[in-house]
C-alpha cells in the first residue's frame, strides 16, 4: 500500500481489501483508524482520508501482513457485552469464555444481592468485569486478580471503561487464591477463572497463538492441569459453605477436571458444552450448609 496522495475511503478501504485478501478485516481496520461505525464508514465512502488516518491504516496493514493477531492490531475486541482493550499482555478474548462467563453471572445472580464473585487470572478482565457489567445495578462484590501486573493494567484500563457499573470491583496482583484479602476466606459466593490448561507441547496450538499470545497464559504442565489442580486445593479455604467454583478447560479434559472436582469435596459437579457442543466449563459446589446474609 501506497503512503502518497490523498484517497477517499472507497479507495482506502478497496486498497486495504487487496492487501489484506479479507474484506472484513478491512473493513474493521478502517472503521477503527477513521472511528466509524459501519454506517459511518459507509457514508463517508467519497470523503477524503485524512493524512493521520490513512497512516494508522497503513500501520496496522503491515501489522496484519506480518502474522499479527486482527485483534492486537485493533486494540480491541468484543466480548459478550464489553468492547475490552487487548493487546499482547493479555490472551485474546474467545467465544468459549463467553459461555463459562454466562455460567459465573447465572450463579452470581443467583447467589442474590451482597453476593461476592472472584475472578482468578483474569487477564483482560474479560469474565470478572462483564460479572460487573450485567448484573449493575444489583451490588455485588466482584474481585479480579492476576499474578501479572501488565495483564491487571490491561485489566484497569477496561475497568475504567466500566463507568458506575465498575464501582464494586477490585483489582488484585498475585497468584491465584493467595491474591486475595484475607476478609475474603470463607466468604467467596462464585469463583471463575479461565487459567492456563494447554499441555506443555501441545501439537495442536495455532502457530499464531504461540507467537503472539503470552505463554504463561496458556500452558500449564505435561498435561495442562497444574493450574486447576492448585486452584481446586484452594478453593475449599476461600469458598463460602456451597459456594460455587467454574472452570474453564480444554475439549479433552472435562473427565479429568470433574475426577479432581470430586475429589477435592466438590458437589453438584457437572461439565458443559461451549456453543461448539465441545466441553468447555466445569463446575462445582463446595459442601456446607450455606450462611444466612
Amino acid at each position: 500500500m501506497s503512503d502518497g496522495a490523498a484517497v477517499t475511503w472507497a479507495e482506502l478501504l478497496a486498497e486495504t481489501s487487496a492487501a489484506l485478501g479479507d474484506p472484513r478485516e478491512a473493513r474493521w481496520i478502517c472503521e477503527q483508524a477513521g472511528g466509524f461505525s459501519a454506517a459511518e464508514l459507509a457514508a463517508s465512502r467519497d470523503q477524503a482520508v485524512r493524512t493521520a488516518m490513512a497512516a494508522a491504516v497503513h500501520a496496522m496493514v503491515r501489522r496484519r501482513c506480518a502474522g499479527e493477531p486482527l485483534q492486537y492490531v485493533l486494540g480491541s475486541w468484543p466480548f459478550r457485552r464489553l468492547d475490552l482493550l487487548v493487546d499482547r499482555r493479555v490472551l485474546i478474548p474467545r467465544p468459549e469464555t463467553e459461555v463459562v462467563a454466562g455460567t459465573a453471572i447465572d450463579l452470581v445472580r443467583a447467589a442474590g444481592p451482597g453476593a461476592t464473585a472472584v475472578d482468578l487470572g483474569t487477564g483482560s478482565g474479560a469474565i470478572g468485569l462483564s460479572i460487573a457489567r450485567e448484573l449493575h445495578p444489583v451490588p455485588v462484590r466482584t474481585v479480579l486478580t492476576d499474578a501479572s501486573p501488565a495483564a491487571l493494567d490491561v485489566a484497569r484500563a477496561n475497568l475504567a471503561g466500566l463507568g458506575r457499573a465498575g464501582q464494586g470491583v477490585e483489582l488484585h496482583e498475585g497468584s491465584w487464591w493467595s491474591a486475595l484479602p484475607d476478609g475474603l476466606r470463607g466468604a467467596v459466593d462464585v469463583a471463575v477463572s479461565n487459567p492456563p490448561y494447554v499441555a506443555e507441547g501441545d501439537p495442536e496450538v495455532d502457530e499464531s497463538v504461540r507467537t503472539w499470545e503470552p505463554l504463561g497464559a496458556l500452558y500449564s504442565g505435561a498435561d495442562g492441569l497444574d493450574a486447576v489442580r492448585e486452584i481446586v486445593a484452594g478453593a475449599e479455604a476461600w469458598l463460602a459453605p456451597r459456594g460455587w467454583l467454574v472452570l474453564e478447560i480444554g475439549w479433552t479434559q472435562g473427565p479429568a477436571v470433574a475426577e479432581l472436582l470430586d475429589a477435592g469435596g466438590f458437589v453438584d459437579v457437572a461439565i458443559r458444552p461451549d456453543l461448539a457442543g465441545r466441553d468447555r466449563v466445569a463446575l462445582g459446589r463446595r459442601a456446607g450448609a450455606a450462611t444466612a446474609r
